[in-house]
């Protein structure tokens, strides 16, 4: 399996980190070794001094497809989760003034933690769903997919384009505002609705 992450889909996080607005999906990949399952603890990596949380809902893709109409591409994906794309954001600012992949700041161990899944089914609205992730008991993210930039339709015809989609296949759909940096110590809780999806710890 391989995991699929979109960059800047929310306008208000792409202008506090002072990015510009993408014109087509920003598109970035994590290898399965940056799967970080079952809630077991974060461990901070000794290569970075600033690794950020990204609160974002996850899809996973049911069946094969390229070349997906977007008129289709609700079909390609049956269950839906949260994620945290942990993210090197001293490295990734190197990298983005050097004009270099972010692949060093994003695809590292363990960088993708991911919750149990869902059927989509038992989501009244998934264009207005509504997550929310706590450190140690305070609010620091809250989102909704009524924000977003490109919809999940979109960004599977955008992605299957370039990338055919396979079975078991994650999407990260994008982050909203209030990133920040983790700590040891931290304890990070996530939402959707009243449902809790992850609650783990950063050592």
């Amino acid at each position: 399996m391989k995991i699929i992450a979109i960059g800047r889909n929310y306008a208000a996080h792409a202008k506090e980190l002072n990015n510009p607005l993408p014109s087509s999906p920003v598109i970035f990949l994590k290898p399965d070794t940056a799967v970080l399952k079952d809630n077991k603890p974060f461990y901070i990596p000794e290569f970075s001094s600033n690794i950020h949380y990204e609160l974002e809902v996850v899809l996973k893709v049911c069946k094969e497809g390229k070349h997906i109409a977007e008129k289709f591409a609700a079909n390609y994906y049956d269950e839906i989760g949260l994620g945290i794309d942990f993210t090197a954001r001293d490295i990734q600012d190197v990298q983005k003034a050097k004009g270099l992949p972010w692949e060093l700041a994003k695809a590292f161990d363990h960088s993708a933690a991911i919750s149990h899944f869902i059927p989509k089914a038992q989501i009244p609205d998934l264009k207005d769903l509504e997550f929310e992730l706590k450190i140690n008991n305070e609010t620091r993210q809250n989102g909704n997919t009524k924000n977003v930039i490109y919809s999940f339709e979109q960004i599977i015809a955008f992605v299957s384009q370039y990338i055919t989609l396979k079975k078991g296949d994650l999407i990260f759909t994008g982050t909203p505002e209030g990133v920040g940096q983790v700590h040891q110590g931290d304890k990070l809780e996530a939402w959707i609705g009243t449902e809790q999806f992850l609650n783990f710890d950063i050592k």
